[in-house]
């Protein structure tokens, strides 16, 4: 089954083709607003944004224009977890990755997101690489991360047996590690929806218009819908929202990055991330373990110009093959699960495009990279106080937390049809309908039931 799911995470997050005509100033309307925030896109850091603001005593409504919560970049990514060591020292994207990785730490073990530290090794293959290093050192040192450290190659090949010939040393980073690209997502809208978040999927914004006394009325296919504040978290689409209303700052061109996901008796030949030495465009290829038990090789740094090209090239994959078999020859020799590919937000700037402009109540958080996993729980925080400042009122609701535990997937830790009191309980677990992924008529039963339920066959994978 996780088959099938590598290949059908490939896809574009919303398809939302807004209008790009500047926004018009309506009349005063007598009625209440629909809602105090509405968040266009539910990829993972809109998600987290409607977790945040859920908590207070407010009315949020978070829209998505595909069919799924995380349907787009958020699932195609490398899915590591990153302490934001390598980020440039200084900007945004630097502080909230670092902040996003305490927090997403924590929230993973407390509602049960497969997170395992393997710890990565930054790999240099010549001289040149390796006069990176003190520098890389430096940026880590500046961004708060001090852990890290160089081991000789004698050391390097003790712990990675496997590599090819030819590495020169390598920085060990011992706190980065691998997440769920897809519980994550849904575990912040899991607990927005209890927490009475308005979810709407397929549900694309196709107009904005300003409210006279403030506020915004957003046209969709099924309605309009009215709201004091708007958070714009539209991932590829981000800066097309952003024209809507009126800004020209930032233009996503789509980076593609394919991947090669590699068969599960591959797993033991690696015992940690494996990194490249980073570029001015991209971290480079590399090979990593992944929470449910297989082996990727990736990704590529391909700018294109459509916001739906997804699709995997010869050019593409021969390259990586090629990568692979230099970086760790023997995992070419294992069977290929999957080939996929995700299209990442880049833009012209170095840093993220995160801003909230208080006099409009609008908060634009664009240009969300591949870190964007990592930094979604210290983006989501950021927002929450900017709008704050801007004049969100920020009651906390009264009543109890929401308490929830999200169903596991990771091969790291027991799954449903290893519990044995838990088939005792309910039979429904032990009937496996996936012999590969062992899945059980259980979990598809609770799947189709949960709060924030599968509504296709894609989301049910």
């Amino acid at each position: 089954m996780k088959r099938s799911w590598s290949v059908a995470m490939a896809v574009s997050i919303g398809r939302c083709r807004p209008c790009l005509k500047p926004t018009a100033i309506l009349p005063p309307v007598r009625e209440q607003l629909d809602t105090d925030v509405a968040i266009v896109g539910a990829g993972v850091v809109g998600c987290a944004v409607a977790r945040e603001l859920s908590q207070f005593d407010l009315r949020v409504t978070l829209l998505e224009a595909g069919p799924d919560v995380g349907a787009g970049t958020s699932k195609a990514n490398t899915a590591l977890l990153h302490t934001g060591f390598d980020a440039k020292p200084g900007t945004l994207e630097a502080r909230l990755v670092a902040r996003g990785f305490e927090l997403l730490c924590e929230y993973a073990g407390r509602v049960g997101i497969p997170v395992e530290h393997t710890g990565a090794l930054l790999v240099a293959w010549n001289e040149e690489q390796r006069a990176e290093f003190p520098g890389i050192v430096e940026r880590s040192h500046a961004n708060g991360y001090r852990e890290i450290g160089e081991i000789g190659v004698d050391e390097l090949y003790r712990r990675e047996a496997h590599l090819g010939p030819g590495a020169h040393g390598a920085l060990e980073v011992p706190a980065e590690g691998l997440v769920c690209p897809f519980t994550t997502p849904l575990a912040f809208t899991t607990e927005a929806v209890l927490a009475g978040c308005d979810l709407r999927r397929s549900t694309p914004v196709t107009t904005i218009d300003r409210l006279e006394n403030g506020g915004f009325r957003l046209g969709t296919p099924a309605g309009h819908l009215s709201a004091r504040y708007l958070v714009n978290a539209a991932g590829l689409h981000s800066d097309e929202i952003d024209r809507m209303l009126g800004h020209e700052r930032f233009t996503v061109t789509p980076r593609r990055g394919q991947l090669i996901v590699f068969d599960k008796l591959a797993r033991p030949l690696v015992e940690h991330i494996v990194l490249a030495v980073p570029t001015k465009i991209t971290k480079g290829v590399l090979i990593a373990p992944t929470v449910f038990g297989n082996v990727m090789l990736g990704p590529t740094a391909e700018d294109v110009e459509r916001k739906d090209d997804t699709g995997s090239t010869r050019d593409g994959l021969a390259y990586l093959r090629t990568e692979g078999a230099r970086i760790m020859p023997e995992l070419l020799e294992h069977e290929v699960t999957a080939v996929y590919a995700g299209l990442r937000a880049a833009t012209e700037h170095v840093d993220y495009q995160l801003s909230v402009h208080a006099a409009e109540g609008y908060a634009c958080v664009g240009g969300i990279r591949s870190t964007g996993l990592s930094a979604s729980m210290g983006i989501a925080e950021h927002v929450r106080e900017q709008l704050g400042v801007a004049g969100l009122r920020l009651e906390p609701r009264d009543r109890a937390p929401v308490d929830f535990t999200m169903p596991n997937i990771g091969e790291g830790f027991e799954r449903p049809y290893e519990r044995g009191e838990l088939i005792t309980a309910d039979r429904e677990y032990g009937r496996i309908v996936c012999f590969c992924e062992r899945v059980t008529r259980g979990e598809i039963r609770d799947a189709l039931a949960a709060p924030v339920a599968a509504v296709d066959l894609d989301g049910l994978r």
